[in-house]
């Protein structure tokens, strides 16, 4: 029995649990091992399985919600070192439409095989090109290129039809029908009581293959040209943006060519965490600056910023400056810069340090090994007025 089962059951019990509580997996769990988790309880509480159970599409919301978070590198950086408040400013709990878009792929495959929907016409085997003309790149760039912009080049190998088989990657250009797929396009795979339907991957759904291969292209039906171009990076990017670089794509049978779409990952910074268009900073404070309140300079996107601690300033502690954070990708704006403040304690003390804050700790008023006297003599007065 899971986690989720053997704990909290009850539905306003699972709200308490953690993220990594509810994926049933350990904090230092990767990319993978939670999206296994996320699946399989994805699957076992999903709505279409179970029909008026209210129980079951709660626990299914909180499986999303958590995966939503744990799986995007920058809501689980914040939400391990803040929790779920650390996520308040990014829309509520981490939720967003990645994990849904992730889940319905992943249902469309399941049940494909009973949606009853209507087949695809398709085109004429020899009219269709063997691959996407769109395609994708990655670009990793750093935390300080995404936050101000910058100009990157990259190199990237895209695909031309092949002119001796036209694209159709057989000897002379002559197809017949696949025997894999026997002209569907589609393969089915029975699983116990459900069957799965998934693309030829023989003719890749085109119902038609080589009986010889092409000689030029070895039956792929195109050849890989490289190219450079150089794309001008945003301010504001972050993982997971797309950038869409206008007839850099393949090449078709008839020449036209589609879009080359390039998609960011942001390396992490040593210092700052980014939430959205927001930046969360750690601060150590030695607790005689937390105490009286002492002035600090902290380091900011664009140089530094004065932080005025308030006397008697609590361990995680947080101050928000306006307008220091990162700007809109889209220019809405600019994001705010929170300065989390954490409380550091003297680990060893002398003699003379011991004396001196025995001192302080005696000029409040406080004797020594007696700080919650009046407290506890106030709950036992209470306590006596219960047997009376």
């Amino acid at each position: 029995m899971g986690i989720i089962q053997q704990k909290l059951y009850m539905r306003g019990n699972m709200e308490n649990l953690s993220y990594y509580e509810i994926l049933e997996v350990s904090t230092s769990s990767d990319k993978a091992t939670i999206k296994k988790a996320y699946r399989t309880l994805a699957k076992k509480y999903h709505p279409d399985k179970n029909p008026g159970d209210e129980e079951a599409e709660h626990k299914f919301k909180l499986c999303n919600e958590a995966y939503q978070c744990l799986s995007d590198d920058k809501q689980r950086s914040v939400y391990d070192r803040y929790g779920k408040e650390g996520l308040q400013g990014m829309g509520g709990r981490g939720r967003s439409s990645g994990g849904f878009d992730d889940l319905g792929s992943m249902f469309e495959d399941m049940f494909s095989g009973f949606s009853g929907g209507q087949s695809r016409r398709r085109q004429n085997p020899a009219d269709m090109d063997k691959y996407p003309l769109d395609m994708n790149v990655d670009m990793y760039i750093s935390f300080q290129e995404a936050v101000f912009g910058c100009e990157k080049e990259i190199e990237f190998s895209y695909k031309k039809s092949c002119k001796d088989c036209s694209g159709t990657g057989a000897k002379d250009g002559k197809l017949s029908t696949c025997k894999q797929c026997k002209g569907q396009g589609q393969v089915y795979i029975k699983q116990g009581f459900m069957t799965f339907s998934q693309t030829c991957p023989v003719c890749q759904g085109t119902g038609s293959s080589a009986s010889d291969a092409c000689h030029s292209c070895h039956g792929n039906g195109y050849d890989e040209v490289r190219e450079t171009v150089t794309v001008k990076v945003p301010k504001g990017i972050d993982t997971g943006n797309r950038l869409r670089v206008s007839g850099k794509g393949n090449i078709g049978k008839r020449g036209n060519r589609g879009d080359l779409y390039v998609t960011f990952e942001v390396k992490a910074d040593k210092h700052f965490i980014r939430s959205e268009n927001d930046v969360y900073i750690e601060i150590p404070v030695f607790f005689t600056q937390a105490v009286t309140g002492e002035s600090l300079t902290i380091p900011s996107l664009t140089g530094e910023l004065e932080l005025k601690l308030n006397v008697g300033t609590k361990d995680k502690q947080r101050f928000t400056f306006r307008g220091e954070g990162i700007d809109d990708v889209h220019g809405h704006g600019k994001g705010d810069l929170i300065a989390q403040v954490n409380i550091t304690y003297p680990k060893k003390l002398n003699d003379t340090q011991k004396e001196l804050i025995t001192k302080l700790q005696e000029s409040f008023g406080i004797e020594e090994s007696k700080p919650h006297e009046s407290v506890l003599d106030s709950a036992i007065d209470k306590m006596k007025g219960w047997f009376k």
